[in-house]
C-alpha cells in the first residue's frame, strides 16, 4: 500500500516572514511539521528556529524512512540528528524551555492493509473511507478550542485585540510560560532532544485502497476548528472538489474580514496554512 499525492498546500501567514510550517512526501510516508513561532532571539544561523527544526525534522525524517526505518525508529533517529545538530550549531545553550525550538507533527506511513500515524501538538489526520464518516486523528481541534480561548483571556486582561500580535510585550509572559511546560508530562513537541521519542502519539487504523487522507497544520485546519466554515467532513470534500489553494483563500479572507481577531480570537492575523491531500493506492 503506498500513497498518491492528490494536492499540496504550503501557505505562509505572512508573506514578509518565513514560512515556519513545512511538508515531505513520496509513496511510501507524508507528514506535515508546524514550528512553534519563536518568542524571543534565535538560538540557531537562519531567519527562524522554527523554520529550522519543521524543515530539518521533515527532511530527516524522511531520509531514516528512505533507508528502510520503521515509523518509530526513523522517528528516534530524526530528534537524535536535530538534538546533535542544535547542540553544534546553538549561539549558547537555552536558559528556559521557551527558547528551544520545537513543532508539530503529523506523519503517517503505509502498510500492508493499514495506515501508523504518529504525531506531536496539534497537526491532524483526517482519513476518509467508503461509506463511513471522516476519522480524525490527533487533538487539533480541542487543542485549538483552547488556544482560542486563552487568546480571549489573555486580550481582555492585557484590554487588547486578540490578533495584536505573538510578540507583543502584553502577551509573551504568558506565552513564554505556557511554552516552558514543553516537553514535560503529557506535552511534548518535536525538539532536539531524543526523549520525545518515547512520548509521541501513535494510532494505527485499517485502511482500504481509493481512500483519503488529508494531513494538515492547525492554521489550515482553523477553517473547521476555529472559523466553522466545514466539519471534517465536508472539509476533506472541499480539498477534493475545490482543491487547497481555494481553501487557502478562503481562509485568508475569512482572516482579512477579523484581522483584530474580535470574531475569531486568535494570537495572530494570520498562521502558516500547510495540506497534503493523499489517496491510498
Amino acid at each position: 500500500m503506498t500513497f498518491q499525492l492528490l494536492d499540496q498546500l504550503w501557505l505562509p501567514g505572512d508573506p514578509a516572514k518565513p514560512n515556519e510550517d513545512f511538508l515531505a512526501q513520496d509513496k511510501g510516508a507524508a507528514l506535515v511539521m508546524d514550528g512553534a513561532t519563536p518568542l524571543g532571539d534565535s538560538l540557531m544561523p537562519g531567519l527562524s528556529d522554527a523554520a529550522w527544526i519543521a524543515q530539518f525534522g521533515a527532511r530527516r525524517l524522511m531520509a531514516h524512512l528512505g533507508q528502510g526505518d520503521g515509523a518509530r525508529k526513523a522517528l528516534r533517529g530524526a530528534l537524535t540528528d536535530a538534538q546533535k545538530s542544535f547542540e553544534a550549531l546553538s549561539r549558547h545553550p537555552p536558559e528556559e524551555m521557551w527558547q528551544t525550538p520545537c513543532a508539530s507533527m503529523m506523519l503517517a506511513v503505509p502498510g500492508d492493509g493499514s495506515v501508523e500515524f504518529l504525531w506531536f501538538g496539534d497537526c491532524a489526520a483526517l482519513l476518509k473511507q467508503e461509506n463511513a464518516a471522516v476519522t480524525v486523528i490527533g487533538e487539533t481541534f480541542d487543542k485549538r478550542a483552547a488556544e482560542a480561548t486563552r487568546a480571549r483571556a489573555v486580550a481582555r486582561e492585557k484590554n487588547l485585540s486578540p490578533a495584536s500580535g505573538i510578540n507583543r510585550p502584553e502577551f509573551i509572559g504568558a506565552l513564554r510560560a505556557a511554552r516552558n511546560r514543553i516537553n514535560s508530562g503529557g506535552n511534548w513537541l518535536f525538539s532536539p532532544d531524543v526523549q520525545a521519542a518515547s512520548h509521541v502519539s501513535r494510532r494505527v487504523i485499517k485502511v482500504a485502497p481509493g481512500a483519503l487522507l488529508l494531513l494538515a497544520t492547525d492554521g489550515f485546519l482553523a477553517l473547521t476548528s476555529d472559523y466553522g466554515v466545514y466539519n471534517a467532513d465536508s472539509l476533506i470534500d472541499a480539498a477534493l472538489s475545490k482543491g487547497l489553494a481555494a481553501l487557502g483563500e478562503e481562509l485568508r479572507a475569512i482572516e482579512a474580514g477579523d484581522t483584530s481577531g474580535d470574531k475569531y480570537p486568535r494570537f495572530k492575523k494570520s498562521d502558516d496554512a500547510t495540506a497534503l491531500l493523499l489517496k491510498v493506492v
